[in-house]
């Protein structure tokens, strides 16, 4: 048995990276996974990757997924895509909240137009898409919310500033969407603790090699030895998402922490696990 048989699974940011690794092991996990994305086929975007590439290798595998693309900018497509997820599989019994949106630009220089749409992204989408599936899971006093946040919501600490300090510049928005989301993780797990339902959160312990990273050049290159194997957040997201609500429920972790943690792995480093590297102050909580 699979640990989320049959289970209706939605993944946000599917065609590529840590949201495809997501998606494919929670296929390989029994579940019947909506992929989200905006890029239908490869060559649509910049980036390698694509809806159809990962629901293609799910197939592939004996798995069940089906492609929804969506601009989860607009509220009106978050809508249209749980409609879409559950005219597929039923009601949402798990939603991974994955899809980000990142421009490294510095405060002074920051486009309205991007910092409305960056925000819409990476954080009013994980409300709203939240807020829509609680529909399904209330009522049926279960289901599993798991966010999908980032270091960058540790920030520089107090000045002076140098050296280290200094590569903060340009990562004020996302930082701060994500110190945003984590704080948002436990207030709504609070809020819908006492309706089965369960809402976490958790980081890469180290960067993980995507076609976003390296484009950033937060990692020299797929083969970075600094770099966590994505495989990593898909395992962490699935403990998440299939433990039961009291062991995880308001947990904001780091995968490389909760697997440990959990007997997942045998060894652990990176942020939230390295003393020197402490977590936020809700991974701590």
């Amino acid at each position: 048995m699979g640990k989320v048989d049959g289970k209706s699974v939605v993944v946000t940011g599917a065609s590529r990276g840590i949201g495809a690794e997501i998606a494919r092991l929670f296929a390989a996990e029994g579940g019947r996974v909506a992929c989200v994305a905006r890029t239908l086929r490869e060559g649509e975007h910049q980036y390698e990757g694509s809806l159809e590439t990962t629901v293609g290798a799910i197939h592939g595998a004996g798995g069940e997924a089906t492609a929804i693309t969506a601009d989860i900018s607009q509220p009106e497509e978050c809508e249209r895509l749980l409609a879409a997820a559950r005219a597929a599989y039923g009601p949402v019994d798990i939603l991974v909240n994955n899809a980000a949106l990142t421009y490294f630009i510095q405060i002074k220089d920051y486009p309205l137009s991007r910092w409305m749409r960056s925000w819409a992204v990476n954080f009013h989408a994980p409300f709203l898409l939240s807020k829509l599936v609680l529909e399904d899971m209330i009522p049926r006093k279960s289901g599993a919310i798991v966010n999908i946040s980032s270091a960058a919501a540790i920030g520089p600490g107090r000045g002076p500033y140098s050296g280290q300090a200094l590569l903060f510049r340009g990562s004020t928005c996302y930082g701060a969407e994500k110190a945003a989301l984590e704080r948002f993780t436990q207030g709504l797990a609070a809020e819908v603790y006492q309706d089965g339902v369960s809402v976490t959160c958790v980081s890469p312990s180290q960067v993980v090699p995507t076609a976003g990273t390296v484009h950033h050049k937060l990692v020299s290159g797929f083969d970075d030895p600094r770099g966590e194997p994505p495989e990593l957040m898909a395992k962490a997201a699935l403990l998440l998402a299939s433990e039961p609500l009291e062991r995880v429920t308001g947990r904001v972790t780091y995968s490389q922490q909760i697997l440990k943690e959990f007997g997942w792995i045998d060894q652990a480093r990176g942020t939230g696990v390295d003393p020197a590297m402490r977590g936020t102050g809700y991974s701590e909580r």
